[in-house]
């Protein structure tokens, strides 16, 4: 079966054709890094993981880019706050990014770019969109003009007319439409710069994607990704400035993944209701989380409460078991080599049912329903009085190539030096800075993983129990 993928452009599922065969070019927006990620970031960090995993899986080689902007206003104004450098600020929630992600099984990407190794590539695209008259340069600042690029609003269904209703000009801006954007910003005193034809300035938000999505991958690519937040503007800026410059399709699907929710209202930072990814991995299995998380359609709202928590960790330990049981049986019993035709059967079964849930539309939803099934099924078999090791094997084969898809590992891992010596390094920090239920969670962790802390006159050293 062909993959089918829900392209938000079309609004309709498309049979996936790749620009190259048996290769695919995409590209993940990644997070604004002045502070820790919430579990809103982490859901698209582990839904288009999975995505890549799964065309991995089917035999395709993956192109994976997910950037990492690290100037902006709110990392200017964390520099601030703290009086650090910007680069200083990005580098500490950058490591923090990679090391959530990683606990929660997410692979590294094949590039990470950072918006401010990718100034000359911003500069030039700016330039050629000026040149091309869909951008204009007002003291300092230059806009983009969505008037001038036929079929804006394509992506989030909306006419030129109806968004202009919405826009404003602040105060401030210059620009002469209120849909304009800003692609450069003329510096303000005392900010981090680059020098440009226009003056020393700093990127708009829009521009960076669509210049480091050309650099890694080229003018045109098979996927775009993200949050549905970033539909309007983000990524509806990104389609215009690029099909301008580049006069050719940006992407030719793009996905996006549902919104998060807590205790059944929208999470946002204004609510206060928003929870630190770290928080939750220090709490919770991350393996059990991740499960979590792809148990609900990726373009569907996924709600997030303390009693759906304790089941998914219920449903995800029904798994584990069947897993540990049957390895068990595997290692303490005797090959009695009878006929098991008819479980091989259904293990092919399962695996057909498996690849073709994911082949629609990347729905882990149903994948894991699969899984509960070969659970079932491995359970059934175990009661058995007659046992064949190739049956077992192959249950225990089936298990692990499936979950590798979806990126669970039932095995904790165990923590490497440099892991442990950087959590140490979060704790020091965490009670310099007086935030004391930071450091108990870190000792706690280290406590559960077998680490032992001894404070000495020369620092905190550790050891494993």
């Amino acid at each position: 079966m062909p993959i089918t993928i829900y392209n938000s452009i079309s609004r309709e599922k498309e049979v996936f054709k790749p620009l190259v065969e048996n290769e695919v070019k995409m590209y993940v927006c990644g997070p604004t890094v002045y502070n820790y990620i919430h579990i809103g970031n982490a859901r698209p960090a582990i839904v288009f993981d999975t995505v890549r995993r799964y065309f991995e899986y089917k035999g395709y080689t993956v192109d994976y880019v997910l950037n990492f902007t690290d100037v902006d206003d709110k990392i200017i104004a964390a520099a601030n706050e703290t009086g650090e450098k910007v680069q200083d600020v990005t580098n500490r929630f950058i490591d923090a990014y990679l090391q959530d992600v990683k606990a929660l099984g997410v692979k590294e990407a094949t590039y990470h770019p950072r918006v401010t190794e990718t100034m000359d590539e911003i500069i030039d695209f700016v330039k050629g969109l000026v040149d091309k008259d869909y951008a204009y340069e007002v003291d300092g600042d230059v806009y983009f003009k969505p008037r001038a690029f036929e079929g804006y609003g394509k992506l989030s269904a909306q006419s030129i007319d109806e968004l202009r209703s919405g826009a404003r000009i602040r105060v401030g801006e210059n620009k002469e439409d209120p849909l304009d954007f800003a692609l450069w910003k003329k510096a303000k005193e005392g900010e981090i710069a680059w020098d440009s034809p226009w003056g020393k300035g700093r990127p708009g938000w829009h521009i960076e994607c669509s210049a480091m999505a050309k650099k890694f991958l080229g003018e045109t690519i098979d996927i775009h990704a993200g949050g549905q937040d970033l539909t309007f503007p983000h990524h509806e800026n990104e389609i215009a400035q690029s099909e301008a410059l580049n006069e050719t399709t940006f992407a030719n699907y793009w996905m996006h993944n549902g919104y998060m929710n807590i205790d059944n209202e929208k999470m946002s930072k204004s609510l206060g209701n928003f929870i630190l990814t770290k928080d939750l991995i220090a709490q919770y299995d991350p393996m059990m989380l991740r499960f979590f998380m792809l148990s609900v359609h990726y373009r569907n709202p996924i709600n997030f409460t303390q009693e759906l928590i304790e089941s998914a960790a219920n449903s995800f330990e029904r798994i584990k078991t069947a897993y540990t049981n049957v390895a068990h049986r595997r290692e303490t019993s005797a090959d009695l080599g009878s006929d098991e035709t008819e479980w091989f059967e259904k293990l092919t079964a399962h695996e057909a049912a498996f690849e073709s849930a994911m082949d629609d539309d990347f729905n882990t939803a149903n994948a894991i329903t699969v899984l509960f099934d070969i659970a079932r099924d491995a359970n059934v078999y175990l009661e058995q009085n007659q046992t064949n090791t190739a049956v077992l094997d192959a249950y225990l084969t089936i298990f692990d190539n499936l979950l590798a898809v979806l990126g669970i590992e039932l095995t904790e891992a165990e923590l490497l030096d440099d892991e442990i010596d950087a959590l140490i390094e979060e704790r020091n920090e965490a009670r310099k800075e007086k935030n004391f239920a930071r450091a108990d969670e870190i000792r706690d962790l280290l406590k559960e993983k077998s680490i032992i802390l001894e404070d000495t006159a020369q620092g905190v050293r550790w050891r494993r129990a």
